[in-house]
């Protein structure tokens, strides 16, 4: 009996393992590396090529590089055979360039459950990388970076950006209260421009480097600042005297925090100085934006007031409430943000 339970033990170890080898030969797995392509613009419209195959697909199914039709090879295939992969290296001519053209793979027979892993290298130094399934066989390659294109997209996130930033407008709207004179208001905004702008420039091209919750904490502490000073009673204080001081000093670390939106939504490869400028020109059109709005709702309310009932607002009536409101808002945005740190 001993023996007979010994021998089936020896027979079920063999079907086991055979049902392993089964399913993990590799003649009837799928490739797990990709085909790699790898485009390089050595000069402006020559292309150095240089895929490597698995060894799992045979020499009889070797993929073709597909490009656009009016490029033109420049020398003859190189095939070389190693161990890890078959590596071809080709040069082609493309008068149009890449930028906006459909390339793809194409096998002879079909695709034998291969990705493709393509990496482009433009002359200007854009790199694009795309991951094709088995089932995907082209790509296009995206457009060349425009500085016209860029300026454009980067002006409106910055508005967008400054608009949607409820922290960034109700500080900006403390330093109007603050302020209180057109001229005064000029030069404080001005103060809070220039150094938030020096701040998104060092931190976007990583010259600096600080932590971002921390400064999302002290930005909502900046505003419970503002509107504590301007709940009080005394208006002889270093805030009022010299509002162009405080607006600059918590405009570096607005700064920090534009930057931090600006790295989440990506950098252009090659027109960076271009996007970080009109990304700055779109946040303080958005500045404009609001603080004309302040104003005309205040000149509109005075007509109203004025027309309807013959008298003016005085609207530091409702400073006080307004304020309160706005501390107590930035109060529970700096605890927050100060939790989520710790």
């Amino acid at each position: 009996m001993m023996v007979g339970n010994k021998y089936n033990y020896r027979w079920f170890l063999l079907i086991i393992a055979g049902m392993i080898g089964l399913f993990f030969n590799p003649a009837s797995a799928h490739e797990n590396r990709p085909l790699y392509v790898e485009i390089t613009e050595d000069e402006p419209q020559q292309f150095f090529v240089q895929w490597k195959v698995p060894p799992s697909v045979p020499k009889a199914n070797f993929p073709q590089l597909v490009l656009p039709i009016d490029c033109t090879q420049k020398e003859k295939k190189i095939i070389i055979n190693r161990s890890e992969a078959f590596i071809g290296i080709q040069q082609y001519q493309c008068p149009n360039g890449l930028n906006g053209q459909q390339i793809g793979i194409h096998y002879p027979k079909a695709n034998p459950s291969v990705s493709t892993l393509f990496r482009v290298q433009m002359f200007s130094g854009e790199i694009h990388t795309q991951l094709l399934s088995p089932k995907e066989s082209s790509w296009r390659i995206p457009e060349r970076e425009s500085p016209l294109q860029v300026a454009r997209e980067y002006t409106v996130l910055g508005i967008l950006h400054i608009l949607k930033g409820i922290d960034h407008l109700l500080f900006v709207g403390c330093l109007l209260l603050i302020a209180g004179t057109g001229r005064r208001i000029l030069i404080t905004i001005t103060g809070f421009t220039m150094a938030h702008s020096i701040t998104l420039l060092l931190s976007a091209l990583e010259l600096v480097r600080v932590p971002i919750p921390p400064v999302e904490a002290t930005i909502a502490m900046s505003i419970v600042f503002l509107a504590t000073e301007i709940a009080k009673e005394s208006r002889d204080t270093l805030t009022y005297r010299y509002p162009i001081t405080v607006a600059t000093v918590f405009g570096l670390l607005h700064g920090f925090g534009f930057a931090a939106v600006l790295k989440s939504i990506g950098l252009p490869q090659t027109e960076i100085l271009t996007s970080l400028l009109f990304f700055n020109v779109g946040v303080e059109i958005g500045q404009i934006l609001f603080v004309g709005f302040i104003i005309i709702l205040f000149l509109g309310l005075q007509a109203i007031a004025n027309r309807l009932f013959r008298s003016t607002i005085n609207f530091t009536t409702f400073e006080k409430p307004v304020v309160y409101v706005i501390g107590s808002v930035a109060s529970l945005w700096m605890f927050e943000r100060i939790y989520l740190f710790l």
